[in-house]
């Protein structure tokens, strides 16, 4: 391993994290104020230690404060998942469609710098093309987060520095880069993928860089999903080398992808300290898994705490809301979350309903008819939540998701709206577009609580039918039918980035700068 002088604030990085949101002082981060020597450091792998589990902290921000704005806010609530229950949010928040620079700025402003920043630091203190490889699909992942939040954005021509003043590249041109990153780390693990690298340095597979390899050829075929759309031929040539590929994606939830917390997990502290409970848990999923009695609601949720008449049991807040004052907002169900829980990134639930719908457009997934496939990321996500009765759930022809209406009779709130029809069990002989529905549908409850991917499958395929918002303050940009697409470029680069964010939006984006306007892949 290469070592070179990064000092005790590069060491730190891991740390440093928990209590910082915002990236500043770039410069002070490669200044040597380290009283070891680095034979010293070598010898533990702090250095590379720091540098990539730093890297990590980004993918699922493990800073609270990020993680808020970037999971709970906008994901959880563009992904059904998370409703907001602080009524200080009223009037600027992702839920209504209308957020302040402040909260829009995060995804944009703190991850991408803090991403380039940590995978420039793994380059800079390791020589090992195994630990090079694993930050590579890091960073891939937390990327290919940041581009379907915004679509074009400052990526290939970026400075180790992580200065956002670059070049936008297209979303196109984004995807196309992550599969060259990505299929050069499958590359390089493939051949060394008994060389596993320090525990200490690996916060979610623990060096194993044979797990590290599945987890790139996972994320390989999700991004493939994703354009299949726009760019099928491209979309399709990478899942079916995923399917071909000697070790291939994750198949089993011994090999899921969580992220350990370092002091606590940040949906704990969200979801119960920040002011009694900043979220709540969306009638959105909570109407789905009701109308299907789904016994993995108890491995999901903490019930509603309702008093009086009101019974209690797995009631969600709509979403969307202008959100009352009082208690009672804090009484619906909530997320069951323990503070040293870990942090899903992926699940081998998904792969299976991935690869289910490249069986629907009749990709060569390597075995398994749709159904098959189907029917496994059912029983894998029953297993990996400790969840019985898989198979009856998925022989269920009948249960149907219900109809929201809210336990305190708040009419506003209630869903009277087109019902979802849309059943559990698999019908060969449904069209097309049904068979995506119920894939997606059942993906969207595996992949709890991951809401920017829930987002982005929505606005791909119209999928899961979630509830149009109440109140609307986007002024006309959103439609409510439809919901936000992307999110407006932060405030900031129109001042310290103007010539190329201009350039973005009218050569790349070619619509207005706007939350109405579609990113490249989605739904038309």
């Amino acid at each position: 391993m290469k070592l070179r002088k990064i000092g005790m604030l590069a060491m730190a990085l891991s740390m440093a994290y928990v209590q910082q949101s915002c990236t500043k002082n770039f410069d002070d981060y490669n200044t040597d104020s380290s009283g070891a020597t680095l034979e010293e450091v070598s010898r533990d792998a702090y250095v590379l230690s720091a540098a990539l589990t730093g890297l990590q902290a980004w993918v699922i921000p493990l800073d609270v404060n990020t993680n808020q704005f970037v999971e709970c806010l906008l994901g959880g609530s563009f992904g059904g998942y998370l409703a907001d229950s602080n009524n200080g949010f009223n009037g600027k928040n992702f839920a209504t469609y209308n957020p302040e620079n402040g909260w829009a700025r995060v995804p944009f402003n703190d991850v991408i710098p803090n991403v380039f920043i940590r995978h420039a630091n793994v380059h800079s203190v390791s020589e090992d093309p195994v630990a090079l490889a694993v930050a590579d699909i890091i960073r891939a992942m937390a990327i290919s987060r940041v581009t379907d939040i915004y679509g074009p954005i400052p990526y290939s021509k970026i400075g180790l520095d992580g200065a956002l003043a670059a070049p936008y590249d297209s979303q196109e041109e984004v995807y196309d880069l992550l599969f060259e990153q990505l299929n050069h780390a499958i590359a390089t693990l493939t051949e060394r993928q008994n060389q596993d690298f320090s525990a200490k340095a690996d916060m979610v597979y623990g060096g194993n860089a044979l797990q590290w390899l599945k987890l790139a050829n996972s994320l390989k075929l999700r991004l493939a999903i994703r354009i299949s759309n726009v760019s099928e031929a491209k979309a399709r040539e990478m899942a079916e080398q995923v399917a071909s590929h000697p070790v291939g994606p994750i198949v089993s939830n011994t090999d899921n992808a969580f992220v350990n917390p370092i002091n606590r997990n940040p949906f704990r502290v969200i979801m119960y300290e920040y002011n009694n409970g900043d979220s709540r848990i969306s009638a959105d999923i909570t109407s789905y898994m009701n109308g299907y009695a789904d016994p993995r609601r108890a491995q999901y949720f903490e019930q509603s705490t309702f008093t009086g008449s009101t019974s209690n049991g797995y009631h969600g807040l709509r979403s969307g809301i202008q959100i009352p004052s009082g208690d009672n907002i804090k009484r619906y169900a909530n997320m069951k979350v323990a503070e040293n829980d870990r942090i899903l990134w992926m699940n081998a639930a998904e792969v299976a309903f991935l690869k289910a719908e490249g069986a629907v457009r009749g990709w060569n997934m390597g075995g398994g008819t749709a159904e098959s496939l189907y029917n496994e990321g059912i029983r894998l996500s029953f297993e990996q939540w400790g969840a019985s009765g898989a198979d009856t759930y998925l022989n269920n022809s009948t249960s149907q998701p219900q109809n929201y209406t809210d336990p305190l009779n708040q009419t506003a709130f209630n869903y009277s709206g087109t019902p979802r029809t849309i059943t559990i069990k698999w019908v060969e002989s449904a069209t097309t577009e049904l068979k995506l529905e119920r894939i997606i549908t059942q993906k969207w409850i595996a992949n709890f609580p991951l809401g920017i991917e829930a987002w982005a499958e929505y606005r791909r395929t119209g999928y899961p039918r979630l509830m149009p918002v109440v109140t609307n303050n986007s002024g006309g940009l959103v439609n409510s039918a439809t919901m936000a697409r992307r999110l407006a470029y932060p405030q900031e680069e129109y001042t310290e980035n103007a010539a190329n964010v201009s350039q973005a939006v009218s050569n790349l984006l070619k619509a207005p700068d706007n939350m109405g306007t579609n990113v490249w892949w989605a739904k038309q």
